[in-house]
């Protein structure tokens, strides 16, 4: 089990500070050979890519999508528009590598990341394939982005139930990778920020061993993210470890509101609770 601890950090927003605090671990599971997962975990932005594409280039494409994106966080300029920038060039990346020229190389890439930019801050969730984001909120788990797979719109479509559609043959096969062609723009939701809100990022190691209510039993059994974390893996890892596994837990605090003296002080107030896609 990979040694993995929690960080935390107070981020001043308009009219306040948010306390956020988050533990990311991956693991090359049980049967794979190689961990084709790769991750960034740093404020403002967490994400998670699944590489695709034989033991290489797999590999190289999660691996160019996750340093692409781990430049745009270090310029402290996160937005829609400079993740779509980055995501372009990870393609060329990959194109360019030559060890990924098969044209089924490439990766998922899915997360989020805090936007300030406005009056309030928001999170917003970008996915592109079958790599997920879940938000626990008010003692439910809901999977906020829609996996790009041949199962998920067979489900839109009514021709497979959610239950069928756990061990269905195609179970593997995306529509939508960062990679394999020039269409790399990821769906957005974007999200209101509430205290005590629970974000679980990760690849699909981690959903074809554990439901989401299963997630969300280690979620409630463990406050502490890194804890939570490795729950998460070990449990994954019991129940067969099947792929490469990848989780990034990423908690919520309470935001502390700044008086006019400059002292901190608890927000009791309440946010909606909706949520919209980004841009709206």
């Amino acid at each position: 089990m990979p040694e993995v601890s929690t960080e935390s950090l107070a981020v001043p927003v308009p009219g306040g500070v948010l306390e956020l605090s988050w533990a990311a671990l991956t693991d090359t599971g049980r049967r794979r050979e190689v961990n084709q997962d790769a991750m960034f975990a740093s404020y403002p932005l967490f994400v998670v890519a699944d590489g695709m594409g034989g033991h290489v280039g797999g590999e190289i494409a999660s691996a160019s999508t996750i340093e692409r994106l781990r430049a745009v966080a270090d310029s402290g300029h996160v937005s829609t528009k400079t993740i779509e920038k980055a995501l372009a060039r990870a393609v060329k990346d990959i194109a360019s590598h030559p060890e990924a020229t098969d044209d089924g190389t490439g990766t998922t890439v899915t997360g989020v990341f805090l936007d300030t930019t406005g009056d309030a801050p928001h999170w917003v969730t970008l996915n592109i394939g079958d790599s997920r984001v879940y938000l626990v909120r008010d003692g439910a788990i809901v999977q906020i982005t829609t996996d790009h797979s041949v199962v998920q719109e067979l489900v839109a479509a009514g021709r497979l139930s959610p239950e069928e559609a756990e061990n269905h043959p195609y179970g593997n096969v995306i529509t939508r990778a960062v990679g394999p062609s020039e269409g790399v723009t990821p769906d957005y939701v974007r999200l209101d920020v509430i205290e005590g809100d629970r974000f679980v990022i990760c690849s699909d190691g981690l959903t074809k061993e554990l439901t989401d209510y299963g997630i969300r039993h280690f979620l409630d059994e463990n406050s502490d993210p890194a804890d939570a974390a490795a729950a998460m893996l070990e449990a994954a890892l019991e129940n067969g470890g099947r792929d490469n596994i990848t989780v990034i837990v990423l908690d919520v605090g309470r935001p502390a509101t700044v008086a006019e003296d400059g002292s901190a002080a608890d927000d009791d107030s309440t946010v909606d609770h909706g949520s919209s896609p980004a841009g709206e």
